[in-house]
This record gives C-alpha cells, structure tokens and sequence, in this order.
C-alpha cells in the first residue's frame, strides 16, 4: 500500500470528529465505532488497555460533564501502509478544575476503504514543582 497524500485532510477530519463525541458525554459511547474489538491499543495517563470493550470502559468511566478544549496544533504525518499518525496538541479544562496542556496521540489504520484507531496514547502535560 502507498502513501496516503490525504493525510493532512484525514488527520484534521478526524481530530474534529473524535472530539466532537469525546466532548459530549451522551455521544461519548459513540467513539466505540472508532476502535477495534482487538487491534485497538491505548494508553490514558499511563494505563494501558487492549480492544473496544476496555477503551470504553475507561473512556466512559470519566466522570466529568463539561469540557472547554482548545487545540493548539494538529500534526498529520502519511504511514507507509496507508495510514495515518496524528499528534495534537492543546489545553482542556474539565467541570470546574483549571485547564491543562495535553498531547494525544492517534495511529489511524486503514480498513476497507476507512480507518480505526490503532494506537491512541493521551497524557496531560503536567509538571511537578518542587
């Protein structure tokens, strides 16, 4: 499979439809569609999970209801089997808590003429001070 010359295009389409269900928690259960029931990895502050089933499991065990989100970048970069790796960039503040950067990081592989999420990695960009 080639280069997929679309990934810029892919990787802004995407990061704006992911977040659009991340950040509603009634269409949060949605992102299931996105994942593989096996081939599907993330890892969420340090956690690691395998498959659909445990990535929503996390993803709705979140208790937060209100999220403002700016992102600051999106960087697509083409995979030599068709896919996609995307890295965003940005700052979240979730309910009442004070906002913070994060870096989110997604592997798009292709599958009969779409994608899903092959690796998701998310971690806030936090810094201890001492």
């Amino acid at each position: 499979m080639a280069l997929n010359l679309q990934y810029e295009a892919i990787g802004k389409g995407f990061v704006q439809q992911y977040y659009a269900l991340f950040d509603d928690p009634t269409q949060r259960p949605n992102l299931a569609n996105m994942y593989n029931i096996e081939s599907s990895f993330m890892t969420f502050e340090g956690v690691q999970l395998q498959g659909s089933v445990k990535i929503m499991e996390k993803l709705t065990s979140l208790s937060f209801q209100k999220i403002n989100r700016i992102i600051t970048a999106v960087d697509s970069q083409p995979m030599f089997d068709g896919g996609v790796l995307i890295n965003v960039l940005g700052r979240l503040q979730t309910d009442e808590d004070m906002p913070h950067a994060y870096i989110q990081t997604f592997v798009l592989k292709p599958i009969e003429g779409s994608f899903f999420v092959q690796h998701d990695i998310f971690r806030l960009v936090l810094h201890d001070t001492i």
